[in-house]
């Protein structure tokens, strides 16, 4: 049957997954040369569609971004936001950031424009883990990384046991694998630390490498392929905030 169907064809654009552009097909939003689209319909080359007020192109190469984000940027595609960090990458394609990182916090964010790679990497049962280099405004104690390793209660939950390994007199390594909003900061807090800075080094088997603020690179295939795999390894349920 000729044509991409059209939750792909969205997805491939980057605009968004195939289950919310099913969702918003659904909802009435999405049009094919004018006129209502339907669910499970095929685009047909060189038919216009349209998400809300937005044409759509689909993708052909999808993009896979490893971005040293710095501090002040913003981890949204929103243009209403001055420092979003689509704008400020400005990669010549369609882009969206793969999860989040604190606007305080700096370190290796993930931008791609395959839309369904997206929810995949977010699953909270997927447990991928994510590694945070951390400095705080005080002494790192046993007790700190017994309490952190174990978990600790925070917006209405225990967080789940992590990797904490001291690195300095005030410094430490934390290894995730889920991600709650601002949950380091949140942890540290609980015990009685503020965080002076926290810098993300990785994501699964991405790594942010010598990779100075501001700068980005594309993923290796070594990199996507092994991405890939552990994403086709690991089922999920629903997505996760990131710190």
């Amino acid at each position: 049957m000729e044509g991409r169907r059209l939750n792909k064809y969205i997805s491939d654009s980057g605009y968004c997954s195939r289950r919310e552009a099913d969702r918003l097909i659904q909802a009435g939003k999405v049009t094919i040369n004018g006129r209502p689209a339907k669910i499970g319909e095929r685009v047909s080359p060189g038919a216009r569609v349209v998400v809300g007020k937005q044409p759509i192109s689909a993708a052909g190469d999808k993009a896979y971004l490893a971005v040293h984000k710095p501090q002040g940027i913003v981890c949204t595609p929103d243009p209403r936001e001055p420092m979003n960090i689509v704008d400020f990458v400005n990669f010549p394609g369609r882009i969206y950031p793969i999860g989040r990182l604190d606007k305080d916090s700096e370190g290796l964010i993930l931008m791609t424009s395959d839309g369904d790679i997206v929810n995949r990497i977010l699953r909270v049962s997927g447990r991928h883990e994510k590694e945070y280099e951390v400095t705080l405004d005080k002494a790192v104690t046993p007790e700190f990384i017994d309490r952190m390793s174990k978990g600790l209660p925070i917006l209405g939950q225990i967080t789940l046991p992590c990797r904490v390994r001291k690195t300095g007199p005030n410094s430490v390594r934390i290894i995730l694998v889920q991600g709650l909003n601002r949950q380091i900061r949140r942890m540290c807090e609980y015990l009685g630390y503020q965080v002076v800075h926290l810098r993300r080094l990785r994501i699964m088997n991405i790594t942010l490498g010598g990779m100075r603020p501001g700068e980005w690179r594309m993923l290796t295939e070594a990199e996507l392929n092994m991405l890939m795999k552990s994403l086709d390894n690991r089922a999920g349920s629903s997505p996760e905030e990131e710190e």
